[in-house]
């Protein structure tokens, strides 16, 4: 049998058809494969030179300003006020020293400033008038007044000294009459005993009779009653007139003991008045230093009531509005964001592997493009994540190392309102 075969033009074409669609099936199917990752694309190109693989350590973070952030809130004596005046916003820029907010006791302060300043003045005249020392008037009558009381002491003095010799006096006349009666009754008595016993010597003779001895025996007795009643009068004398006598010279000695410390204290006033004593100045000058302490003191407390910016910063968050107490997070919060940092979140397992002044690149998608910096700063403690990409099946227990990333300026600059933004952070090994 037989069989005719093509040409071989014929045969080169249809052959080169079926490798050229061989090879485009081909091409499809590995270009399916490599694209669901079943196989690598690989282009070994031996003539051709690629650069080194950079290796990176990549990890989570966040912008944070390169001073920390600075909760402002009210001194503690002052705690438990309300704002009374709020004079910046979010987002202001404050300059050092700057007046941030005036609390509510504001005014009661600046009274008690006021009342302070007043008690200066006070104590300030006082001691004007201290050196100054009495006026002339004043002294003259202190001047007269102890001559008064002198004058008075002498003459109370004369008075009680005639009132003691009268009574010394009147005790010595009442003395002599009565010693002199005394001695009349006694020679009577006697005469009136002798008859008497004579009358007896009679009467027992029977020469008499009984009147008349006992007539002259009653005039015994009765002189005899009489000299005791004038002995009795003398004592009487003698103790009335001591007594009056002591009593009139307790008199005298008072009116010397009260007259004399009256017109001491009369001169310890005429010499306070007339004499500018140092230890008198030096009170009043300590008065004066007391009243301005307390200015001092009233002052230091009324600025305490206005609340300043410590630094140049920005004004981050507002927590304590007008008229509102003082929250425990304070009155606002402010940082210096022109100099800004990334915080990078790094895996324990791979700190070993970042140094200090390695570059590293920051992205977020909030900025356009890469941010650069610089390694500064490599914690010391292990601490839990605190960043996390919210993605499933994530670890939200791995332990990490802060690692601070200083920002270059311009970088910086970019994003001074970006604080605790979230960022994706690679650094270079």
């Amino acid at each position: 049998m037989n069989i005719n075969l093509p040409s071989k033009p014929t045969n080169q074409w249809l052959i080169g058809l079926i490798v050229a669609a061989t090879a485009t099936t081909g091409g499809v199917i590995y270009y399916a494969l490599s694209q669901s990752g079943f196989i690598s694309q690989k282009a070994p190109v031996p003539t051709v030179v690629t650069a080194p693989v950079v290796k990176k350590v990549t990890a989570l973070g966040r912008l944070e300003p390169e001073a920390e952030i600075i909760k402002l809130s009210a001194p503690l004596s002052l705690d438990g006020d309300r704002i009374g005046e709020l004079l910046v916003k979010e987002g202001d820029r404050v300059q050092a020293g700057q007046i941030i907010a005036i609390l509510d006791s504001r005014a009661s302060l600046q009274s008690a400033l006021e009342q302070a300043q007043e008690q200066v003045k006070v104590a300030r005249s006082k001691l004007a008038q201290v050196k100054a020392g009495a006026k002339s008037g004043q002294i003259q009558a202190q001047k007269a007044t102890v001559e008064r009381l002198q004058a008075q002491l002498e003459g109370d003095k004369a008075a009680q000294s005639q009132a003691i010799a009268r009574i010394e006096a009147q005790w010595e006349g009442e003395k002599l009459a009565q010693t002199a009666t005394i001695r009349k009754l006694e020679a009577e008595l006697n005469n009136a005993e002798a008859e008497l016993r004579r009358y007896q010597q009679l009467f027992s003779q029977g020469a008499i009779s009984n009147s008349l001895f006992d007539s002259k025996r009653l005039s015994v007795e009765t002189t005899r009653q009489q000299l005791n009643e004038a002995r009795a009068n003398l004592e009487r004398i003698n103790t009335t007139n001591s007594k009056q006598l002591r009593e009139a010279k307790v008199i005298l000695e008072r009116i010397n003991a009260t007259g004399n410390k009256q017109i001491g204290e009369a001169q310890a006033t005429l010499t306070q008045i007339a004499e500018v004593r140092p230890v008198d100045v030096q009170a009043a000058q300590s008065e004066v230093d007391n009243a301005i302490a307390a200015v001092k003191r009233a002052q230091t407390d009324l600025n305490l009531v206005y609340i300043r910016a410590p630094i140049d910063s920005v004004i981050l968050k507002i927590h304590t509005r007008p008229g509102e107490k003082i929250s425990s997070s304070g009155i606002v919060e402010l940082a210096q964001t022109d100099r800004m940092m990334a915080i990078a979140e790094v895996y324990q397992t791979d700190i070993g592997k970042v140094k200090i002044g390695q570059k590293a690149t920051i992205t977020s998608q909030v900025f356009p493009g890469e941010l650069t910096g610089i390694v500064e700063i490599i914690g010391l403690q292990v601490e839990r994540q605190n960043v996390f990409s919210n993605q499933p099946g994530e670890n939200l227990d791995r332990r990490v190392v802060e690692v601070k990333i200083r920002l270059t300026p311009e970088h910086s600059q970019r994003v001074a309102g970006f604080t605790n933004l979230q960022v994706q952070t690679a650094i270079e090994q």
